[in-house]
């Protein structure tokens, strides 16, 4: 899997000089501003939601009153550090849900540029069809309605670790993989779909694959850590890496 993920994040690299050789930064940036100011707004409403939700559960519970009392400052900080930890797995999870929202509405756009990729690379020519795009995008958004369904499974799994002391700690990151990993998955599948796999078949193919998935979830997150532009160059590039990488796996057979 360690090989599948290093190959996923070179494939960003590729993804970079596939795009300027081939000019199709129309695709990356149009997308990308809208899927930024989308981000803004989404991240703002998330981060008071999150806060607001922690500040309900801790008043309700009455943990807050009770590590007043006790005035114990090592379970002060045990449980600052569970109220830090709790924030990040739901922000992950409220990320999760914006990514989904971007994948359905963006779909049409993200079929058409892996497509556009995959011509390029195999030297053959797809022509445009609204038919096939519009047949992709519906299968993009079934497999995006799936995912939140096992992913929310998963997060609330996660949620519920985050409440055990120091084995807790580790749940951000567990979040992290599955976010990367649920991601991923949605790139791969638009070649997936141009192989005549069908949706169960995509699934278990990528389920051998994860590393492929992961490695492209991971390098789309940490993109997001460069402001604005790591924000309008994440989406497409996230779809030709994935193409990109499916191909030389196959190569490799």
């Amino acid at each position: 899997m360690l090989k599948e993920i290093v190959t996923a994040i070179q494939s960003y690299f590729k993804a970079h000089q596939f795009i300027s050789t081939h000019k199709l930064w129309k695709w990356i940036i149009i997308p990308g501003l809208i899927y930024s100011i989308l981000f803004i707004i989404g991240i703002y409403f998330f981060g008071k939601s999150a806060t607001g939700v922690i500040e309900y559960i801790t008043e309700v519970s009455g943990i807050r009153n009770w590590v007043q009392k006790l005035q114990n400052s090592w379970l002060g900080f045990f449980f600052t550090i569970a109220g830090i930890i709790l924030w990040l797995i739901l922000m992950f999870f409220y990320f999760s849900l914006f990514k989904y929202l971007w994948l359905i509405l963006g779909s049409p756009v993200i079929a058409y540029l892996s497509e556009k990729t995959s011509s390029i690379i195999e030297g053959r020519d797809y022509p445009f069809s609204m038919k096939q795009i519009l047949k992709d995008a519906f299968r993009g958004i079934r497999l995006a309605i799936r995912n939140t369904l096992w992913q929310t499974v998963y997060t609330f799994s996660i949620l519920i670790l985050s409440f055990i002391p120091i084995i807790g700690w580790a749940t951000p990151i567990l979040a992290l993989f599955v976010e990367c990993y649920y991601y991923g998955f949605s790139m791969l599948d638009y070649s997936c779909e141009r192989r005549n796999m069908n949706a169960s078949k995509s699934i278990a193919y990528v389920g051998r694959h994860k590393g492929l998935a992961i490695g492209n979830g991971l390098v789309f997150y940490l993109r997001h850590g460069l402001i604005v532009v790591g924000w309008v160059l994440a989406p497409a590039y996230a779809v030709v890496a994935a193409t990109i990488s499916m191909h030389e796996q196959r190569d490799l057979g």
